[in-house]
């Protein structure tokens, strides 16, 4: 009989250690359509412990599941069921996309580029948000290769589209690595000089979608200044120390520590929704940028890059009137985006790091955000 016990403890333990993670991966059929005549479906990507699905329209990742420090698994971007939901969405429209060709905000629609001037959309406030009102969140991308651990898509945004100037060809390769890393590289190339500034916009929150407040997860952001903003969150042109203020990140702070705090820049972003100016150790190597640490879950991320700044914003216009994937309302600051990329409004201050992109050169940006728990 205690032979017999010990083989079944040992089966049963067996039989725990290779089962399948508890996650719910989203119907592929609910993304096989066409949009604008070009096909759209899912792809589900999996490395190391994590799982992620992304569609190509819009670049967008639509589920991302990582473990929690007793090995549960939660869904930790904000996202839709169905590929309609995205389409026709009445809620947040970056939900975990690609934005660009300008990602951040550009001043009245407006930018002179060797004597020219070219007025684009004027979609956020008489700004240009994104790229417009079709940025590259709202187009088809092509799918130039899928295996089981990436995806890579391509995109030309045509010369004039939403303004921008020249043929801009985009490839974008998303990765997961047995390191539990979700890898973004992005390349693009143009006929025509123009200003290029892309970023992705997935809304995390670490104790799962719908799942409460971010204003416990605790931040950090390897940057001792920002570039202020004015009332519709365009820069003013300084440079601002961070020392003393509640955007001071170099050491970890739960989100909602100092938000509500008597502070102007609060009040012009409705909480975080600025630019910070990474302290960089190296010209343009791929180094850490942030870490997020949400305490309850013990789930992480860390944020590298090789660009010189990084947009956080805290879900301040979230309302609840919509519902994610899995029915529960996207309220007001339960979810958060941590976006890699140059300043905000960077053509229309010289002072800026420069986002000109010539013909004959090349655009290139690594974004890793690495899962932990701890």
């Amino acid at each position: 009989m205690k032979k017999l016990l010990i083989v079944l403890c040992t089966l049963l333990l067996s039989a725990c250690a290779t089962r399948e993670p508890a996650i719910t991966l989203i119907d592929s059929e609910a993304f096989r359509t066409e949009v604008d005549g070009k096909p759209v479906a899912l792809y589900t990507l999996r490395a190391g412990d994590i799982a992620m699905q992304v569609t190509n329209y819009g670049a967008r990742v639509v589920s991302l599941w990582t473990p929690d420090r007793a090995g549960s698994y939660q869904d930790i971007v904000l996202g839709y069921q169905t590929i309609g939901r995205y389409v026709d969405n009445t809620g947040e429209r970056f939900l975990g996309a690609v934005v660009g060709p300008y990602a951040n905000r550009i001043a009245r629609g407006s930018f002179t580029l060797d004597g020219a001037t070219y007025t684009l959309p004027a979609n956020d406030h008489g700004q240009t948000l994104h790229g417009g009102f079709n940025g590259l969140d709202r187009v088809v991308w092509d799918v130039v290769s899928a295996s089981d651990n990436r995806l890579v898509l391509n995109y030309l945004h045509a010369d004039g589209e939403e303004g921008f100037p020249g043929n801009l060809r985009i490839e974008m390769t998303y990765t997961l690595t047995p390191e539990n890393e979700f890898r973004i590289d992005y390349k693009a190339a143009t006929d025509k000089p123009t200003v290029v500034n892309l970023s992705h916009h997935a809304f995390f929150n670490l104790k799962g979608e719908g799942n409460g407040t971010i204003l416990d997860h605790v931040l950090t952001i390897h940057a001792g200044r920002t570039t202020p903003v004015d009332s519709v969150l365009i820069p003013t042109g300084r440079i601002a120390d961070v020392t003393g203020t509640p955007f001071d990140f170099r050491t970890p702070h739960a989100i909602g520590e100092r938000i509500g705090g008597d502070d102007e820049q609060l009040r012009n972003g409705h909480g975080y929704d600025h630019n910070w100016i990474i302290d960089r150790k190296t010209t343009d190597g791929i180094e850490s940028v942030a870490t997020l640490w949400e305490p309850a879950s013990g789930r992480t991320i860390e944020v590298l890059s090789d660009q010189p700044a990084l947009q956080f914003y805290s879900g301040n216009f979230f309302d609840g009137t919509v519902n994610g994937k899995y029915g529960k309302p996207q309220r007001y600051r339960e979810s958060l985006a941590l976006e890699t990329q140059k300043y905000p409004d960077s053509p229309n201050h010289a002072h800026f790091p420069s986002t000109v992109l010539r013909p004959g050169e090349e655009y290139t940006q690594v974004c890793i955000y690495k899962f932990g728990v701890k």
